[in-house]
């Protein structure tokens, strides 16, 4: 009996050990390159929708449904799935590193009795968070974004890059490696901004639930801050 609860109250200690840094980092990733299977139609819509009608064409789509209904009827069923390996790696590369380092930063400024950052340094955490995770990022970005419009181009003008990691070589060899961070500049602006405003925000109101005795440290607490 007593050593049996000295045991379980063992095991439940040792359960609720924090994760270690680079599991951290990897469960970040996985769960953006997850999300990437669901939205990179939406992705590739989007991409197709803010280039219709540039200079000064006529528009290619009109909504939404009639992108994905031309796109589908063009390239095919899984034309919708163009770009994937570069979403993919988008994820790998910039989730991965702006949740890594976030929660690297968090832990790193929550004092020794367990008192978060306040607001203010959260939101500079996300800037900095953001700013890296879009630089590391950028590369896979601009393959993305180029594999998406590629089906719009007329034949003889396409690059029918077959993975992102040919699309990666074909551009350091044709155009040089910097050319892999072209609009790297915006991108990571966006990207403080976006973060400051997301992990801040998010941080804060899981903070704020779990000052109710009705909320624990677990999924449901998840999603109702997110």
């Amino acid at each position: 009996g007593l050593f049996g609860n000295r045991n379980v109250s063992e095991t439940m200690t040792q359960n609720t050990q924090p994760l270690p840094k680079h599991i951290r980092f990897l469960f970040g990733g996985l769960s953006g390159m997850a999300a990437t299977l669901f939205v990179q139609p939406l992705d590739l819509v989007k991409n197709r929708m803010q280039l219709s009608g540039e200079g000064g064409k006529v528009r290619e789509h009109r909504t939404s449904f009639h992108a994905i209904a031309k796109i589908m009827r063009n390239e095919g069923f899984f034309g919708v799935y163009t770009g994937l390996s570069a979403g993919l790696l988008r994820q790998a590369t910039y989730t991965t590193t702006r949740l890594g380092i976030y929660q690297m930063l968090f832990d790193k400024f929550t004092s020794a009795d367990g008192t978060p950052p306040s607001f203010i340094k959260k939101a500079l955490l996300g800037i900095t968070a953001g700013g890296i995770g879009a630089f590391v990022g950028t590369p896979a970005e601009i393959s993305l974004i180029r594999m998406t419009a590629d089906g719009r181009l007329p034949v003889n003008e396409r690059r029918n890059y077959s993975s992102v990691f040919n699309a990666l070589h074909r551009i350091v060899r044709e155009e040089g490696v910097l050319t892999l961070w072209r609009g790297c500049g915006p991108t990571v602006v966006r990207a403080m901004v976006v973060n400051a405003a997301q992990l801040a925000s998010y941080s804060q109101a899981k903070q704020f639930l779990l000052s109710f005795d009705s909320f624990s440290d677990n999924i449901v607490c998840h999603f109702c801050a997110s």
